[in-house]
């Protein structure tokens, strides 16, 4: 553009030999196959851009002496290159400085002290930046292949990543119970293809798939659909832990008992993350039991008319006791005694088998259950010197079925003073919040062990420090008392030691707890 605002350069043969060389410089890094050539072929293009430059600038001198300032695009292109790293910088010098002498030989000797100051000083700047870009060159080569080294170890990362993904998700298939992880807000993270099989059962029709609002998740009666803060993933997100919690799901012939368990996922400052839930079909464990069950319940009642056949002439006999002997009326004692308690062990097998299972629950005032049970067993208390303590306010509402609730708080009153052979205090005491009901009774008798404490709600298990005492009893009542709670949709809980006396704490849920 410089023949536009200076006309009179067009008559310098040495510019126009430089704007000459330019154009075919430029022609030729389009123009020539690069690519079938050396690596640092093309470096030739910076090379002779310093003696077009030269020309350039003394064709033009001493009108345009700024030209030389071209110089700084080939220094760069060879700084950067990498290659002829000697070469680059003694042409950032020396190229730069021979670009200027003839220019200045023109003048010598009038050279003034700018002159000679320009002549060292601007050779010495080109070197400068060409150090700078070759140093930044090498920095950014040596950033290049840490990044080159740092993304193959992210690839191989991914790779195994991913491996270990498949190896999991094979596991996971492979198993026989249902597992997904959710996060906090409920989304899914993962599953498995047993879990996925649940969730199909659960849906109904016309629902989405996600929306576990509308699953067909049942209490343990089978029919009552559970409210959603009771549901598993519901509880698991909330950060609930918990095990064997028995729901059913899905309706029809293909409805499923699933035992569920829950693990929140928390992270390094033990936020809430998530959380993950396995489901565990028991159909076949429950219907079994049921089956159990019911031929409990048969054989007792089978085993119940003939003992009261017996009991009832016993009792005519023992009625007219003058025409028999002592020794007669002893065994007859015996047989009356043993009689009885095998018919109470019949009631208890009768009553584990069957009446437990239906309860009919309803906003039920737990202080006036309390203040029943302990009138009922006044009278054992006052014979085995046991004092009864009620701590519980008036009113506290549950949602119960009154009778089996009063049947397990007789049972529970009844053990602590069977189990306080020496005396001593049992107290009932409760408290309630907007969900739940919680109600102890606490004795001060001979205790358990821990082990088992642990054990104390299993059927026909006994502690032994009950046997080596000699109590009493069939190991029923406990068991009993649990299916009661669990009917419920509740749980009790044993804390005892040995010689300092046994907790009993029953959970129940509270009516504003129940869904309309």
């Amino acid at each position: 553009m410089t023949p536009f605002a200076w006309p009179s350069l067009l008559g310098s043969l040495l510019y126009l030999a430089g704007i000459a060389i330019q154009g075919i410089l430029f022609l030729a890094c389009f123009l020539t196959p690069w690519e079938r050539l050396r690596r640092s072929a093309y470096l030739v293009i910076p090379i002779l851009d310093f003696l077009a430059i030269g020309i350039l600038r003394n064709g033009a001198s001493p009108l345009l002496p700024g030209l030389a300032i071209l110089v700084i695009f080939p220094v760069i292109w060879l700084a950067a290159s990498g290659m002829l790293v000697r070469t680059s910088l003694v042409l950032s010098a020396v190229g730069t400085l021979l670009i200027m002498l003839p220019s200045m030989a023109g003048r010598f000797p009038n050279l003034t002290a700018a002159d000679i100051t320009s002549l060292i000083l601007f050779p010495l700047m080109m070197l400068a930046v060409s150090l700078a870009i070759r140093f930044a060159s090498v920095n950014m080569r040596i950033q290049q292949r840490q990044l080159q080294a740092m993304g193959e170890e992210l690839r191989e990362l991914l790779a195994a990543s991913r491996e270990r993904e498949k190896l999991l998700m094979t596991i996971l298939d492979a198993t026989d119970v249902g597992i997904i992880a959710v996060d906090s807000n409920g989304d899914q993270l993962l599953t498995n293809n047993r879990q996925r099989g649940f969730q199909q059962t659960a849906i109904p029709a016309g629902v989405a798939v996600g929306d576990e609002s509308q699953y067909l998740v049942f209490a343990q009666d089978k029919m009552t659909p559970l409210p959603a803060e009771k549901r598993p993933l519901r509880r698991a997100i909330e950060g609930e832990s918990f095990a064997d919690y028995l729901v059913w799901i899905g309706d029809g012939p293909q409805q499923r008992a699933v035992s569920t368990a829950a693990r929140p996922l928390k992270d390094d400052v033990g936020h809430l993350t998530g959380a993950v839930v396995v489901f565990n079909d028991v159909t076949g464990l429950v219907e079994a039991m049921a089956a159990n069950e019911e031929l409990v319940a048969n054989v007792s009642h089978e085993f119940r008319s003939p003992l009261n056949s017996i009991l009832g002439n016993i009792d005519l006999v023992l009625e007219d006791r003058e025409g028999m002997s002592d020794l007669t009326v002893r065994r007859l004692d015996v047989v009356q005694r043993n009689s009885e308690r095998l018919l109470a062990l019949v009631s208890d097998l009768t009553l584990e088998a069957s009446a437990a299972l239906n309860v009919h629950p309803k906003r039920t005032d737990i202080s006036g259950l309390v203040e029943t049970s302990i009138g009922s067993a006044q009278a054992h208390a006052e014979r085995s010197a046991v004092a009864l303590v009620a701590n519980v306010p008036s009113p506290l509402w549950a949602y119960a079925d009154p009778l089996r609730i009063g049947q397990a708080l007789d049972n529970l009153v009844s053990n602590a003073i069977k189990y306080s052979p020496d005396g001593g205090t049992v107290t009932i005491s409760a408290a309630g919040t907007d969900d739940w009901v919680k109600l102890v009774v606490r004795d001060t008798g001979m205790g358990m062990a821990p082990e088992d404490a642990a054990k104390v709600f299993s059927r026909f298990f006994r502690a032994e420090s009950a046997r080596d005492a000699a109590i009493p009893g069939a190991g029923l009542g406990l068991s009993i008392t649990k299916t009661i709670l669990e009917r419920h949709g509740g749980a009790i809980a044993c804390a005892s030691a040995l010689g300092g006396g046994s907790t009993f704490t029953m959970t129940l849920p509270t009516p504003s707890s129940i869904a309309p």
